[in-house]
């Protein structure tokens, strides 16, 4: 059924005057009468009679009138509420970041973003998780995009570096190695470690690590949340390898430095290859990409 002559429709039935509602639709009234014609056929019954110079709605065409009436008024609903989201200036985003993220970075990030004056009216809708659950998430459309950690064979994933993370080593305030600044990790082969599990973004970066300087670690437990490993090795179950962060100062432990091996932890953000975003969305991903790329998460 032909959108339009559903609306040609709606409007003669309110003016119930051809040349009146043709002057308001700016078409000719022939093609209304055709118009009105093809829906009466399709419907295989009258919507209009004549009413002396007029016309009115048929017992069948006040029926119909209420269903297209509501039906058209919750496509302009619709229309209007797209058009809010995907506005460059008044859209919504959103967004998906590693929990690391929350405290600082996120934060500094959008209040930089909403200062910009055609900025302010753009909306937010944030969620934290592990890197396998925004990925997922992802997927599954509930983000526009994503900061995480890189996913090795995502192939319909774009993978862009825009932060680089430094790793800390930290230890309970009553440690051995409380007293120390940096660390080697080629010290740490006797140490239980509070691990992060194998969904974690950050695990293949620890293994690696590991590995660079030969030592299989001892793990004590896996844990996914940052505070859940900052707040067990707090309480001496194990030390641990975690993103230098702002929520480690409000644990009783210490952190070092690591000066042995040597890595690179990069944030990523991650979009699908081939979704379309809108433009707010693509606004605020230039402006992350100009302020953030390569700069160390303070």
């Amino acid at each position: 059924m032909n959108l339009n002559y559903l609306y040609y429709f709606k409007v003669l039935a309110e003016t119930e005057h051809y040349t009146h509602a043709a002057t308001l639709l700016k078409i000719t009234q022939p093609s209304l009468s055709h118009a009105i014609h093809c829906l009466e056929e399709e419907l295989n019954a009258y919507l209009f009679e004549k009413q002396g110079r007029n016309i009115k709605l048929t017992k069948y065409g006040k029926i119909f009138y209420n269903y297209i009436n509501e039906g058209l008024l919750q496509i302009e609903k619709g229309q209007s509420v797209l058009q809010s989201i995907t506005s460059p200036k008044n859209g919504q985003i959103d967004l998906g970041f590693i929990y690391t993220l929350g405290a600082r970075f996120v934060p500094q990030l959008l209040k930089s973003f909403l200062s910009i004056e055609e900025n302010k009216n753009v909306h937010f809708s944030l969620n934290q998780g592990t890197t396998s659950q925004l990925i997922q998430g992802l997927k599954e459309e509930k983000y526009d995009i994503v900061l995480c950690s890189h996913v090795h064979n995502e192939k319909e994933i774009h993978f862009l570096p825009v932060v680089k993370e430094n790793l800390v080593v930290i230890v309970p305030n009553n440690h051995p190695y409380a007293n120390r600044k940096e660390i080697d990790l080629s010290l740490l082969k006797e140490e239980k470690f509070v691990y992060y599990s194998k969904s974690s973004g950050i695990r293949p970066l620890l293994d690696s690590l590991f590995e660079k300087v030969n030592i299989e670690p001892h793990i004590a437990c896996e844990v996914e949340e940052d505070s859940a490993v900052m707040g067990l090795v707090g309480i001496n179950y194990g030390i641990a390898i975690v993103p230098d962060i702002p929520l480690i100062d409000t644990f009783p432990i210490h952190k070092l430095k690591i000066i042995n091996p040597s890595y690179e932890r990069y944030i990523y953000l991650a979009t699908m290859k081939n979704r379309y975003l809108p433009p707010a969305v693509h606004t605020f991903c230039n402006f992350l990409i100009q302020n953030a790329t390569v700069n160390n998460i303070e």
